[in-house]
């Protein structure tokens, strides 16, 4: 059984997804704790209600990020994670932090990478007049989403579409890809050698798609 620590800041759309996969007999994992970076995330009541350990790690409290790091670092350790998932967690992390867990430190992103790093990637998605937008599951490197990306999930641009609607269907793909990556995981087909991501023995040339009917 796959032991997965998620850390949050927000709502807990993606944790919900995954406890929901959980519940359904989906995927075969725990969660053996979530943290969180704000004690009024929401997400944290997700947790509890599904009797989840949580903690609360305050950025505040701390004079720099590698401190920050290294507390978490001792909270997640406690915890014996296979896999650490970032969802909705707004910190950018130290290379410490990132090394420790490598390959096994899985992040989801808005925009079907490398297009639009960073923030407000509908808006550009549909600045740029783009007829296909999404979200990415990548291994975290130092680097800026920048990691090797595992799987995708393409969803079409309407015609009609504005920067609501789009987030809204891009979140509901998210809710699909996440469990579906954290499946490959739990039944072994995907892995991480050297810095690449590989499934069923063999390394990813192009990332995995899920695709989303209009």
């Amino acid at each position: 059984m796959l032991k997965i620590a998620v850390l949050i800041s927000g709502s807990g759309s993606n944790l919900q997804a995954i406890i929901d996969a959980i519940k359904a007999g989906i995927l075969n994992a725990e969660i053996s704790g979530v943290l969180s970076s704000k004690a009024d995330a929401y997400g944290l009541v997700r947790a509890q209600a599904a009797g989840i350990p949580t903690a609360v790690l305050v950025n505040s409290d701390f004079p720099d990020r590698e401190s920050f790091d290294r507390a978490m670092l001792q909270q997640l350790d406690a915890w014996s994670p296979d896999v650490v998932v970032l969802a909705g967690f707004m910190r950018i992390l130290s290379r410490h932090f990132v090394t420790h867990y490598e390959g096994r430190l899985l992040n989801i992103h808005p925009s079907l990478l490398p297009k639009y790093k960073g923030l407000h990637t509908h808006r550009r998605a549909l600045e740029a007049g783009d007829t296909e937008h999404g979200c990415s599951v990548h291994f975290v490197t130092p680097e800026l989403d920048g990691g090797p990306v595992i799987a995708q999930s393409v969803v079409p641009v309407l015609r009609s579409d504005n920067e609501e609607t789009l987030t809204e269907r891009v979140h509901k793909s998210e809710h699909r890809l996440y469990p579906q990556v954290l499946v490959w995981m739990a039944e072994g087909v995907l892995t991480f050698h050297e810095g690449r991501p590989f499934f069923n023995g063999s390394p990813i040339p192009e990332p995995l798609q899920l695709h989303q009917k209009p």
